[in-house]
């Protein structure tokens, strides 16, 4: 394995604590932003400010989803089943209880198990 220099280990560290600062002072301005286009134009409207060769530009983005717990609810009032997805899916505390009782094999399932994995870095001054 090539050895990792010093120089580009400080070098990581320190731009993960700008990163840090900089994401911070990003999100103090959005906020100050978002809350002068609140309060000149409305809140979730879209817009923009020119100034000094700079344009502040605010889009809205709408999302929407039913609230699952309710929704079903009602449909199963309404009796409209039909319209309630059922999704199938491992029980993995049932699964591991299962073989533990012995209803089954851990080694039947072995294949079946999907890994994923994350890289992670991280730098610290000690």
């Amino acid at each position: 394995m090539e050895k990792i220099h010093v120089d580009k280990l400080e070098r990581f560290y320190n731009l993960q604590e700008m990163k840090k600062e900089i994401d911070q002072e990003l999100g103090e301005l959005k906020k100050e932003f978002n809350q002068i286009f609140d309060e000149s134009i409305g809140e979730n409207r879209a817009g923009e400010f020119v100034e000094a060769g700079y344009q502040l530009k605010r889009q809205i983005r709408k999302t929407e989803k039913y609230d699952e717990e309710r929704t079903v609810q009602l449909l199963e009032d309404l009796q409209m089943e039909d319209l309630i997805e059922t999704v199938r899916r491992p029980d993995k505390t049932k699964i591991h209880a299962a073989i533990e009782l012995g209803l089954i094999r851990g080694d039947q399932l072995e294949d079946m198990i999907v890994r994923q994995y994350s890289r992670v870095l991280q730098v610290k001054q000690v």
